[in-house]
């Protein structure tokens, strides 16, 4: 998400527009991606993630007062910018944004879908609070002058709003060069926590290693399950043939080393690392979570979908790529001349002319 908000931003801010970013949690670090010179940074101190090592209760009570002084500053900065489009990313600041009399219009965007908190995976008093706030966020999504969703298997999803509009994400980098494909590794990106499925990616490895000991796993990622990824690792004797790197922002060029790119996530929005993969040429093998992997790989054309759960078919299709060249090299080629539908160009006409629509 801040990919792709850096990327926007510094795109609307070359364009002429007036570009201001607002944080809550920021505590005065840089932005990890470079930010134009002329975007507005502001950090509102609110500092949500103070709470995090709190238990149930204790992050309940603190919620409530951390959303009232939110609540109070934004409305504050907000009379005073008189932006003509104010856009909530689906944050703590969701619910009570469509309610700010500032003159501006209101969009909410989404980088999930519309099942992302029942797919947390929580238990006990988490779940009832994710199962409550999930159908809260359908009556949320109306109130906005727009509701902007990534993909349209995530579309359909919401049902019939009115406001509703599709806008993938664009790839993050233009690329000049293209994969070779020829180096025996196989690549990860992302978070190091639930949602990415690292740990079932892991033991497909394990399969993979069996019958093409020579090929490495690469997985670029910080997170919560470095600790217990690795510790797997181990345990399936793996060590060697999987490797977990720090995240890096220069992650075009481990793209470009390497020659299969690998999805296990168990839910996506529009997952920017198969974007990122497709543009450095990859092909790609991607569990069919929602939502995303439909929108971008087509069958058998620049990669594969794969049945959530279903490890052995994953394993059988990373084999197939594996002792494959001709199919790899093609499904490259097919995934190089397919990303341009996201390029940024394209992807940024159509919030130009939402926002030409409505002011």
């Amino acid at each position: 998400m801040e990919r792709v908000l850096t990327n926007k931003a510094n795109y609307l801010v070359a364009q002429g527009y007036d570009i201001t970013i607002v944080t809550t949690d920021q505590q005065g670090r840089k932005p990890y991606f470079d930010l134009d010179d002329r975007i507005h940074q502001i950090d509102l101190g609110i500092n949500y993630t103070n709470d995090q090592n709190k238990g149930v209760f204790a992050k309940l009570w603190n919620y409530r007062w951390r959303q009232v002084k939110h609540k109070s500053k934004l409305k504050q900065l907000l009379l005073q910018l008189k932006s003509d489009v104010v856009i909530s990313m689906f944050d703590h600041d969701t619910s009570f944004v469509h309610k700010m009399n500032d003159g501006s219009f209101k969009i909410l965007e989404i980088h999930f879908s519309r099942y992302k908190r029942l797919q947390y995976g929580r238990r006990g008093v988490w779940k009832l609070v994710d199962i409550l706030r999930n159908r809260e966020d359908l009556n949320i999504a109306r109130k906005y002058d727009r509701f902007v969703v990534l993909t349209e298997e995530d579309r359909m999803y919401w049902g019939k709003l009115p406001n509703i509009a599709v806008i993938p994400n664009a790839n993050s980098f233009s690329v000049t060069d293209q994969a070779l494909l020829v180096n025996k590794n196989a690549i990860a990106v992302g978070r190091l926590d639930y949602q990415k499925g690292f740990d079932n990616l892991i033991k497909i490895w394990k399969i993979i290693q069996l019958q093409h000991p020579e090929w490495t796993l690469h997985i670029y990622g910080n997170g919560p399950l470095k600790r217990r990824l690795e510790d797997l690792i181990k345990i399936l004797g793996l060590t060697g043939c999987v490797q977990i790197h720090s995240a890096t922002p220069d992650i075009k060029t481990a793209y470009l080393a390497s020659s299969i790119y690998l999805m296990a996530s168990r839910y996506e929005g529009l997952p920017m690392a198969l974007l990122e993969a497709q543009s450095c040429g990859l092909p790609m093998v991607s569990y069919a979570c929602k939502c995303g992997p439909r929108d971008i790989i087509i069958e058998e054309k620049n990669g594969f979908l794969i049945a959530e759960g279903e490890m052995e078919d994953f394993a059988s299709k990373i084999n197939l790529l594996i002792e494959n060249d001709v199919l790899r090299k093609v499904m490259g080629e097919n995934a190089r001349t397919m990303s341009a539908r996201f390029s940024e160009n394209q992807v940024m006409q159509l919030w130009l002319n939402l926002f030409k629509n409505l002011v």
